[in-house]
């Protein structure tokens, strides 16, 4: 340690300039300063290097050709379209006009061969099932879920198991794909309707308890045998015209089984005797305008085969 007295200038602590003389004297003496001083720490002007500025300035021509050769001003509508008329969009199109191109052989196949003879095809029902699968999700799956198994209780038909309002053969399916079902845009729609039988006072308030009762004995559920008795002549009179003696339904009217677990809107007591007294009214659009016919035979093919088509 330094003694105070002893601080002469041979004793004081050298700066580390000083320390190291050969390298910051050469630092000192060949590169000028910007002249900002910041508590004595000055700023070197130490140029960038040669090549990074050349790639600098290669980059700014670049970025000004590609301002001029490609789009890139965006305008009101639109942007400048470059010299070159390159589009992303037009890229897009060659693309699917190339797949179109590819698949169109499939889908004349597909148009020539009966909807009962697809699946005796192995590649055109391959062609036909991945194909549908895609529409089906794009079009359909809104409705019926992603996997085709509907929503439960809330009027979108579960494809997946045996029960059909409309039949469940090839022929059937692609029919109502492609007109519908209680729409106002084809008059070959699928159409029935059900009498609102409480809310047209068509039946009274303790009929309507009564073939609720009925309805729940059919499908095997818990109910008042009392009430199920009376309930039988009133569902003789009023609905077994179209849902059958044993509530087997009829699919050429869209009636559903009332014999079974497997309900549309519920099978509850709320939700049977809701359906008759205000009725039900399930719409679905027709694709005969929305999507070509060999993309409705793919979905119908596909739709067929999800294991639960007659």
């Amino acid at each position: 340690m330094v003694k105070p007295e002893d601080k002469t200038p041979e004793n004081k602590v050298k700066p580390r300039s000083r320390q190291y003389p050969d390298s910051q004297k050469k630092m000192k003496e060949d590169v000028a300063t910007t002249g900002h001083s910041w508590d004595g720490i000055e700023e070197y002007d130490n140029p960038m290097p040669r090549w990074w500025l050349w790639t600098f300035y290669a980059c700014i021509i670049w970025a000004v050709g590609y301002m001029f050769l490609f789009p890139a001003w965006p305008m009101i509508k639109s942007a400048t379209p470059g010299l070159l008329g390159y589009s992303t969009r037009a890229d897009v199109a060659d693309e699917i006009a190339e797949f179109e191109a590819r698949n169109d052989v499939w889908f004349q196949q597909l148009n020539q061969t009966e909807l009962t003879e697809i699946a005796a095809n192995t590649d055109l029902q391959r062609f036909a099932t991945q194909a549908g699968g895609s529409v089906f999700r794009a079009q359909c799956s809104q409705c019926h879920g992603s996997g085709a198994a509907g929503v439960q209780a809330s009027g979108y038909p579960n494809l997946l198991d045996d029960e059909w309002l409309w039949g469940g053969t090839i022929d059937d399916i692609h029919q109502t794909i492609t007109y519908g079902i209680r729409n106002e845009e084809h008059m070959d729609a699928r159409y029935s309707q059900m009498p609102a039988f409480g809310q047209d006072g068509l039946l009274a308030e303790e009929e309507i308890d009564q073939v609720v009762e009925y309805v729940l004995q059919m499908s095997g559920q818990q109910h008042d045998a009392d009430l199920a008795q009376a309930g039988f002549e009133v569902y003789d009179l009023n609905c077994v015209a179209c849902h059958g003696p044993d509530g087997g339904g009829d699919p050429f009217v869209g009636a559903p089984a009332l014999n079974n677990a497997v309900w549309l809107y519920g099978g509850d007591a709320e939700s049977i005797r809701e359906t008759i007294y205000y009725s039900r009214w399930g719409v679905m659009p027709g694709f005969v305008n929305r999507l070509r016919p060999a993309e409705i035979r793919a979905v119908a093919a596909y739709v067929h085969q999800l294991g639960g088509g007659e």
